[in-house]
């Protein structure tokens, strides 16, 4: 278990804000079986790829995506949300506060020896972590061990950075569009004011999920794994400081680099979604998106 937990905070917290997807029988016309796009102009000769990620998911997901892979291949520069350096990691900057949560006013006694259990090897001190914080992460530990079933062995990156690591091994440049101290201040930036009775309440729910192994609130890995996404386009963005706030932030330096380079850009799939998403916002600068099969 203490390998998974480390997994999960040499990552980050961020996850796939699920939509929820249309009826089986509804098929909307911005709905693409697909999460791979490629990104022409007809200003220069450069080739990139847009790749939505969901970073539950892995390394065996992305090895069966032929098509995404030859595209990451065709690349000389990938681009993601942050890269983890050593002394920048969300551990690193958990563990250098000096400010402890209480979790007794958070977490009912069981619950506190639930989290006591899954932290009690694990390098990052929990005690430092925030309600918000701790809800992400246990968020991610829901998604990938009862949604995805993932081997408690299985030590493997997410999927971003699994992406990340097959791209350093073939000499391709990585970028970050953030860093890591930028997204954990946002995540609790973005919660801010939330009640204690709501961080409970939440709280409490995630963790009788994990430890009942409750599958019926999966349906976000469920709709990812099928791929039939609703990227809803000209549905206003919901959340200005998760999404419309850093793709506007993002769209620069990414012109730029499809400017001079042909780049691999994965970020989370919400930000391709939407008016504000960086399909659209990438189509209004002039460049042709073209939906391509992943595998």
């Amino acid at each position: 278990m203490n390998s998974i937990v480390r997994t999960l905070f040499y990552v980050f917290f961020f996850s796939f804000h699920f939509v929820s997807a249309q009826n089986e029988n509804e098929i909307s016309t911005d709905t693409l079986n697909t999460v791979l796009f490629k990104v022409t102009s007809s200003k220069n000769d450069k080739v990139s790829y847009l790749f939505g990620t969901h970073h539950a998911f892995g390394k065996s997901f992305f090895d069966a995506l032929v098509n995404a892979n030859q595209a990451l291949d065709s690349c000389e520069l990938m681009i993601k949300e942050n890269l983890n350096i050593l002394g920048h990691l969300a551990e690193d900057i958990i563990n250098s506060r000096t400010t402890r949560t209480k979790w007794h006013k958070y977490l009912k006694k069981e619950d506190l020896l639930f989290v006591q259990n899954l932290f009690a090897s694990s390098p990052t001190d929990y005690d430092k972590m925030t309600p918000t914080e701790m809800y992400a992460f246990l968020n991610r530990y829901f998604k990938q061990q009862v949604c995805l079933a993932k081997d408690p062995a299985d030590t493997s990156l997410s999927l971003d950075d699994y992406v990340a690591l097959k791209a350093k091994q073939k000499n391709i440049k990585l970028v970050g569009l953030e860093t890591t101290e930028e997204q954990i201040e946002l995540i609790n930036k973005d919660v801010e004011g939330m009640p204690r009775r709501n961080h409970e309440r939440r709280l409490s729910n995630i963790i009788d999920k994990i430890r009942s192994k409750n599958d019926n609130d999966c349906a976000e890995t469920d709709w990812y794994t099928r791929m039939q996404m609703d990227y809803q386009l000209n549905k206003p963005c919901s959340n200005t400081l998760v999404l419309t706030d850093r793709n506007n932030k993002w769209i620069g330096d990414i012109k730029n680099f499809l400017e001079t380079s042909n780049c691999f850009i994965a970020v989370g799939l919400s930000h391709l979604m939407y008016e504000c998403g960086l399909i659209n916002q990438l189509k209004e600068l002039g460049y042709t998106i073209t939906p391509m099969k992943v595998k």
